[in-house]
């Protein structure tokens, strides 16, 4: 019955992923957020009298009862943002969605995971990159995410299969269908493998307004964002710059001036929005995966110096502080976590350390008190 509503909640309109969570955060659960007189709903910063009355006079419970019986037949497993198996680190991201439909054995909480991105008309030169960077990582035991699509996408997740590698297919369509056909077979092999993840309804259509919508997840559920070949406009570089909003890495392959392909990798490291890589050494140089957790020497000498800030920093920054002292090397989603605090306040909070001579940022975007 509670994911009637939650479905439900989804549905009702004017109501996005930032409103609905404003509206379960109020009422206390999607359920209570149909029972809820209008009155009340007003009240919550950004309704009105407006979306209140179309949330208590909409009848949408009835198309979330057919979706719920689609899932049941389906045996699609489903996370609600309150959830606790909800996907981390996407709960850190503002825009994350309320409701998300998956079917596959994937650990979407995975340690590590990465999002490989780029053009439907890769060459070559793509295809060789992405095969080496997932052959020299699959001791790795990270999870690839992609879309699905031709080229780049597709290539991501057979290359991932093929080195035994997890991979999980972010759709911008309902699960009743794949988009493009031609990719029917490489899906059912992602599902015993991996699996497909969305966040739209049965009988929702691939349309292309969808897509960038789609882009959010991919790069939020992951670590990093890989570009292999992009061109300068497209949704490879709007998944990068989302990636970049959320203060996750992102990293692309550069290639020759003259290709169009590259011009937009090229473009996101001129313009600093992506570090270059080379090799699958990169990434984890990157993303700090060969560091030795062992090697913290120095730190025991540092507490006096420790102590003598955490009386003086102001409770929110001492707060922080004292997450870093106890998690030495933690990346921002883990601090997040540890602080209870939303990633624009935690980033904000970081800078004021950071500026202060107190923290810094390693590769990887982990941090450490200096």
């Amino acid at each position: 019955m509670e994911t009637l509503y939650n479905i439900g909640l989804t549905l009702l309109p004017g109501v996005g992923d930032k409103l609905g969570k404003s509206l379960v955060d109020f009422c206390g659960s999607a359920e209570a957020v149909f029972s809820e007189k209008r009155k009340n709903l007003e009240k919550i910063p950004e309704i009105g009298r407006i979306t209140a009355q179309k949330i208590v006079s909409q009848n949408v419970l009835k198309r979330a009862e057919e979706e719920l019986l689609f899932i049941e037949k389906h045996q699609i497993k489903t996370f609600f943002f309150k959830d606790e198996d909800y996907p981390r680190r996407l709960l850190h991201c503002p825009d994350s969605p309320l409701m998300l439909y998956f079917k596959g054995d994937a650990d979407l909480n995975a340690e590590k995971i990465l999002s490989i991105v780029g053009t439907r008309k890769c060459t070559d030169y793509g295809r060789q990159m992405i095969s080496d960077f997932l052959s020299d990582l699959k001791t790795e035991n990270i999870l690839v995410i992609s879309g699905l699509a031709y080229g780049i996408d597709t290539l991501a997740h057979q290359f991932a299969l093929e080195n035994q590698l997890p991979t999980v297919g972010v759709l911008g369509h309902g699960l009743d269908r794949i988009y493009p056909h031609q990719n029917r077979n490489l899906a059912k092999k992602m599902l015993e493998n991996g699996g497909l993840l969305t966040d739209f309804l049965s009988n929702t259509n691939p349309d292309a307004v969808n897509f960038p919508s789609r882009n959010r997840i991919i790069a939020g559920l992951s670590d990093a964002t890989i570009v292999v070949e992009a061109a300068r406009h497209g949704g490879a570089l709007i998944t990068a710059d989302i990636a970049n909003s959320y203060s996750r890495d992102v990293f692309a392959v550069p290639g020759r001036l003259t290709d169009e392909r590259s011009s937009g990798c090229n473009f996101l490291i001129k313009t600093n929005r992506a570090a270059l890589i080379e090799s699958a050494q990169d990434i984890r140089y990157l993303l700090n995966w060969d560091l030795d957790k062992q090697t913290n020497v120095g730190v025991e000498n540092l507490r006096p110096l420790q102590k003598k800030m955490f009386i003086e920093l102001p409770d929110d920054q001492r707060e922080v502080f004292e997450a870093l002292q106890n998690n030495p090397e933690a990346i921002v989603d883990e601090l997040c976590d540890l602080v209870k605090l939303p990633l624009s306040k935690l980033s904000a909070l970081l800078l004021q350390l950071e500026i202060a001579g107190i923290v810094e940022v390693l590769p990887g975007k982990r941090w450490r008190i200096l």
